[in-house]
């Protein structure tokens, strides 16, 4: 085979493998919504805090559980909001109920609109490692506004969520307990930046959610993730949010 004849070998099976994601990107966008805080009194008024995704019926949208889990400052009516758009054509949603799992650090928030909604992987057994996804947000949420990126890579590890701290002291209660019956997490090979917290991660070829975006590996500090990523992230299996669900409707 001619070099020439091998190059284009190699181009063809490339677009052939990245021909999907775009298609899956394009019908994957409308359903990703953003987390803020709404404050009528300050400017902003509407600080971006996470990434959340909608789910069937359409009025359902899940995030993590710590993207909303701070204290709101009331006497100054703070809120928790989802925010469905793009750019600056973006529409405020009320939040009219919410249910959590924070041992999974999974929330499930109730809207009165419907906006289109993505598949869940249904199966109970985990996804090979190996496998090759995707997840779409609004990483560094706060700064880069409602323009959502998407990135990709494969699943390297099925690993357990209690993944020991360097110091006794770095373990929070609900991390020691997990410690006794800890649950297996994706590692990914894809890094994620703050704000992707709570984005869909997804089959490529068919959108299908297989898990929740919830945490990056930092390498020293939080200031330095954005200079220095680590490229290890971590995200919860969709298995944990189908009861989650069930007890919404």
């Amino acid at each position: 085979m001619g070099k020439l004849t091998l190059l284009f070998v190699v181009i063809l099976s490339f677009q052939n493998s990245a021909e999907p994601l775009v298609n899956t990107i394009a019908a994957v966008k409308p359903s990703i919504v953003a987390i803020g805080v709404y404050n009528p009194t300050s400017s902003p008024r509407i600080r971006l805090v996470g990434t959340g995704f909608v789910v069937q019926p359409g009025n359902q949208v899940v995030t993590n559980y710590h993207v909303i889990a701070s204290a709101l400052d009331q006497n100054r009516q703070e809120v928790y909001v989802v925010l469905s758009g793009h750019g600056q054509q973006m529409s405020r949603h009320n939040i009219t109920q919410q249910r959590s799992a924070p041992a999974y650090d999974l929330a499930v928030l109730t809207i009165e609109q419907r906006l289109p909604a993505l598949s869940l992987y249904q199966q109970a057994s985990l996804i090979a490692e190996g496998t090759s996804v995707a997840f779409t947000g609004y990483p560094i949420t706060q700064v880069l506004g409602l323009y959502p990126a998407t990135h990709r890579g494969i699943i390297a590890a099925q690993t357990p969520v209690a993944i020991p701290a360097d110091h006794s002291a770095n373990l929070q209660a609900a991390a020691i307990r997990r410690l006794g019956a800890p649950y297996l997490v994706y590692q990914l090979d894809a890094t994620a930046y703050p704000g992707n917290s709570g984005s869909p991660l997804y089959l490529p070829a068919t959108g299908q959610v297989i898990a929740i975006i919830n945490q990056v590996h930092i390498k020293s500090t939080r200031e330095a993730v954005l200079s220095d990523p680590s490229g290890i992230t971590y995200a919860i299996p969709v298995q944990h949010l189908l009861p989650l669900l069930e007890s919404s409707n």
